[in-house]
């Protein structure tokens, strides 16, 4: 755990200086989201810490009675969450090239030019990094951990899916202030059993929004899924 930390803390460099600094190569990076690695849309920013993030991207952070900040984790008032016009103008002022065709696009058109970018598509497409999962009739070893269905660690609800667990925990474990091993974290190579989250709805809610198994393939070795896995939780934070 004291890896991601470091890397979550290393995450923090990411966010927008007052100006444009490091030129055009690096000003994309400048204003992306350290949670969904895009340009900002619709930019908030917490009052306590300053952090910024997409308006979507925090939302489920606004859900729990507790909030941290995602990036450093400090606690923050939710009605002390506001628009972030400063970034929203620079957004507007300030291009840069694309990371594909390399054409210089406004930052806040960055977004809708990468989805319709054909270079963007072909990297994403040749992407090394992550492996998708493809459909095979050769049975599955009994030695691999059980990635699909997850015991609540509260009660011990058991054969829940990750959305049907984030749903149950919702509903029946809101206010509920144990500490637990976050069960889907654990199931993963890099995973460890006995850490308890301080907040494991907050976590649940943030972290784990899509399936490590649409990315990690079975067939490749365990350092490969652990860079994987690495990469993916590193967004998430």
């Amino acid at each position: 755990m004291a890896m991601f930390r470091s890397l979550v803390a290393s995450a923090q460099q990411r966010q927008p200086p007052a100006g444009p600094a490091g030129g055009d190569s690096g000003l994309e990076a400048q204003y992306t989201s350290p949670i969904c690695l895009e340009v900002y849309h619709r930019p908030v920013a917490i009052g306590s810490c300053g952090h910024t993030f997409c308006g979507e991207c925090l939302q489920p952070c606004l859900q729990v009675p507790s909030p941290l900040c995602p990036l450093c984790r400090l606690p923050f008032d939710p009605k002390k969450v506001d628009k972030a016009t400063h970034v929203e103008k620079q957004l507007s002022s300030y291009k840069a090239p694309c990371r594909g065709c390399n054409k210089k696009v406004t930052l806040a058109k960055m977004r809708v030019h990468i989805s319709s970018c054909l270079k963007v598509q072909e990297q994403m497409a040749n992407c090394p990094k992550f492996v998708p999962v493809v459909p095979t009739s050769q049975p599955i070893p009994s030695n691999i951990p059980n990635r699909s269905t997850f015991a609540c660690p509260y009660c011990g609800a058991r054969n829940l899916d990750q959305q049907e667990l984030v749903k149950h925990c919702v509903e029946s474990h809101r206010s509920d202030p144990n500490r637990v091993v976050c069960p889907i974290c654990s199931a993963m190579p890099w995973g460890d059993p006995s850490y308890k989250s301080a907040n494991f709805l907050q976590h649940l809610l943030h972290r784990h929004k899509f399936s490590y198994d649409t990315f990690v393939d079975y067939s490749i070795d365990e350092e490969a899924a652990f860079q994987a896995a690495l990469a993916l939780s590193l967004s998430e934070n």
